[in-house]
């Protein structure tokens, strides 16, 4: 069995595990057996909670979601079920989410201001989430506590398989790789696939589907026969279907890190945790220069949009005024109707040439005050919104 190397050297950020799974897959056992495990090591690791329906947890946990928010309470005030509850209390919560990373970050993250760094009071973050998958990863709160996650620690995703479910149907196994997959591109990070319940099942079977497509095939044949001989009457689009996406899904399974793992007595965490450690290299390597280029491009967006703003206020502003001088002037019909405009044009250019140089100063210094002002704002996109209203409100006056 491996050993699982040191999980953060002195000065390196903690990793985060965030653990996801289809319900019943063993998940919150799971995640009572990784902290027991760092535990034992004498590396406690720091805890959240963002089941905000669980009834209780069988590990401590340092950030629980359920004392922020009440999910019976949130059913019943929103008049809402129990997914729609789960989805609520997690909006709720990412309300929040200044204060969750201001809070790791100052327990988890190397002490800057020292002269010599030191390791970080705690080497992993574990998180675990709602039973119900889809609540957490599809919803715009769970998005936004990834991101956000993501672009303070390296961030893994431990996804957790149900082992004999899995080994007994190709159909399932499928559906599990299919949204193993779907959740690794969704969220853009690394992933390990857990195949938990060793104990139960042993996992070398569904590995065996994974890496060898001929061995897939096979056990679909088997099934086929079984179900035909059993008067079942075959499914034969059924297998066609499989044996499509298991060949187009084939290249993608040689990129994911498979570990066996028994949350009952602990077998295999070392080897998970191995894993661990090489996703970490991953994440520096692949995924944190992604979220830097992500992150550059919207602050060129928000730069780009205060731009716009500025612009276009002066724009209004130059409409208002041409609105208060009247209408504008006819043009002439004759030569000598233009050369006596061109007479009366000529005795008003010195005040006018005065007018303009003044307003041209006033105007420059104008537009500088409110660029100043909106790169000064520390909440851009809200106030950018309010005057934007303000200015359409403005021109619908005027109008």
């Amino acid at each position: 069995m491996a050993t699982a190397p040191s999980a953060a050297s002195p000065g390196q950020k903690p990793i985060s595990v965030v653990c996801v799974g289809m319900a019943g897959s063993g998940k919150t056992t799971f995640m009572q057996r990784i902290n027991s495990y760092l535990h034992q090591k004498r590396e406690p690791p720091y805890v959240l909670n963002l089941d905000p329906a669980v009834r209780s947890t069988p590990y401590e946990s340092n950030i629980d979601i359920r004392d922020s928010v009440n999910y019976k309470e949130v059913m019943k005030q929103y008049n809402l079920g129990p997914n729609g509850g789960i989805i609520t209390s997690l909006n709720l919560f990412a309300t929040k989410i200044d204060q969750v990373l201001g809070l790791l970050e100052k327990r988890c993250l190397p002490d800057a201001s020292a002269a010599t760094p030191t390791k970080p009071p705690h080497k992993h973050i574990l998180l675990d989430t709602p039973g119900q998958i889809e609540v957490f990863v599809w919803s715009a709160s769970g998005s936004i506590l990834l991101s956000a996650l993501a672009s303070s620690f390296p961030t893994v995703l431990a996804y957790i398989i149900d082992t004999p479910r899995t080994t007994s149907s190709t159909s399932t196994f499928m559906s599990n790789m299919l949204y193993a997959i779907s959740i690794m591109y969704k969220t853009k990070l690394p992933m390990i696939l857990v195949f938990n319940k060793t104990d139960v099942k042993d996992p070398s079977e569904s590995i065996e589907w994974m890496r060898d497509f001929e061995s897939f095939q096979a056990a679909l044949r088997r099934e086929e026969e079984t179900e035909t001989e059993g008067g079942a009457g075959g499914t034969g689009y059924m297998s066609s279907l499989l044996n499509s996406m298991s060949l187009v899904l084939e290249e993608f399974y040689n990129n994911l890190s498979v570990v066996g793992v028994s949350s009952m007595t602990g077998d295999g965490v070392d080897d998970f945790f191995a894993a661990v450690e090489s996703k970490r290299a991953e994440f520096d390597a692949e995924y944190a220069p992604e979220l830097q280029r992500r992150r550059a491009e919207r602050e060129a967006e928000k730069e780009g949009n205060r731009e716009k703003e500025v612009e276009r206020l002066m724009k209004d502003m130059g409409v208002s005024e041409k609105k208060a001088k009247g209408k504008p002037r006819e043009e002439p019909e004759t030569v000598s109707e233009a050369e006596e405009m061109s007479d009366d044009d000529d005795v008003g250019d010195d005040s006018e040439d005065e007018a303009n140089t003044g307003r041209g100063g006033a105007e420059s210094g104008l537009k500088q005050r409110y660029q100043q002002a909106l790169q000064d704002s520390s909440s851009m996109s809200a106030e950018d919104a309010s005057f934007a209203k303000y200015l359409a409100a403005a021109r619908a006056n005027q109008s």
